[in-house]
């Protein structure tokens, strides 16, 4: 009972690295993202700015099936399984455009267009 909610997860983990990296304009650069957690099967990028608090999603990865948002195709990919470890490559840095903070989140995702293709819908009405 003297436990506080937190430490039933303390061992989960999530690493980023590297935790800080400096580049020039056009270098590539790849981030790596892996976890521990058992039944998570996606990895998540994100970018934030600098001087803004919101975080854009670049891409995630479920499983080894790769999702990007439009607007972050032509100079990110993202790589890798969901379920362990994912990438986050940047190609030919844009400056200042790609100056930002990089946060890799694990989650346990659900297969939504799955779930959405197997209700059924009831239509047994006698007229």
């Amino acid at each position: 009972m003297g436990s506080t909610p937190l430490s039933c997860c303390l061992h989960y983990k999530v690493h980023q690295t590297p935790i800080a990296i400096l580049k020039g304009s056009k270098d590539n650069v790849q981030l790596t993202c892996n976890h521990t957690i058992q039944n998570y099967n996606t990895i998540l990028w994100y970018q934030q700015s600098t001087g803004d608090t919101a975080m854009k999603l670049i891409g995630f990865a479920f499983y080894k099936s790769i999702t990007m948002e439009k607007s972050f195709e032509k100079h990110f990919n993202v790589s890798g399984d969901g379920s362990k470890e994912a990438y986050l490559h940047l190609v030919s840095l844009r400056s200042p455009e790609d100056s930002a903070v990089y946060y890799c989140a694990a989650s346990q995702h659900s297969d939504v267009e799955n779930l959405l293709s197997s209700t059924k819908t009831l239509a047994d009405r006698k007229l």
